[in-house]
């Protein structure tokens, strides 16, 4: 089986738990620990060749303030938690023109100049076995409760970046390794 990768964002500890608690009101197992997505899976290769890109991108950035909005959605069919941070969206430019993955791969995974940061609360049941879906209406509690159990919601500092690894056997996306910010 093929490795897949992306590399994600983790919120503070404290709020972390926070958002677990009330995904796990809707979903008896979640196929990653709640982040912001930073860069897809797009060109993050088996090879682990990128890893090095990644490193090299990020001893250059300096540790920067993201913040949590209220909750959104993308169609009527993802709900997240909104996130606001221009040092965001440039380190994800970085971090793709470095990596440098095909247009094709870009326009699948909304990447650039579609680049939406995002922390996902839960999505509608479509292919793939990884976080089982919810119905229109699970959705629409999950969005009044997260409106009330997740604010207000945090401004925190990102001085490091996590890589996820595809675990095979649990169905899961696990921790594979952090990489630092530079200061």
């Amino acid at each position: 089986m093929k490795a897949e990768y992306f590399i994600g964002i983790v919120p503070p500890e404290e709020y972390l738990t926070r958002v677990v608690q009330l995904q796990s009101k809707w979903i008896s197992q979640l196929g990653v620990e709640p982040h912001i997505t930073l860069k897809a899976q797009g060109g993050l290769t088996p090879d682990k060749k990128w890893i090095n890109k990644v490193k090299r991108v990020c001893e250059n950035f300096k540790p920067f303030q993201v913040s949590l909005g209220k909750p959104s959605y993308f169609g009527d069919n993802i709900l997240y938690l909104s996130v606001n941070s221009n040092k965001l969206h440039q380190l994800h430019q970085k971090i793709v023109q470095e990596i440098s993955p095909s247009g094709e791969l870009i326009k699948q995974y909304f990447e650039l100049d579609a680049f939406v940061p995002h922390l996902t609360l839960g999505k509608e049941q479509y292919g793939g076995n990884i976080s089982p879906g919810l119905s229109t209406k699970e959705l629409q509690e999950m969005e009044r409760a997260a409106g009330i159990e997740l604010s207000p919601y945090p401004e925190f500092e990102v001085d490091f970046i996590r890589v996820y690894q595809l675990n095979n056997e649990k169905q899961r996306y696990e921790k594979y390794l952090d990489v630092t910010l530079g200061n």
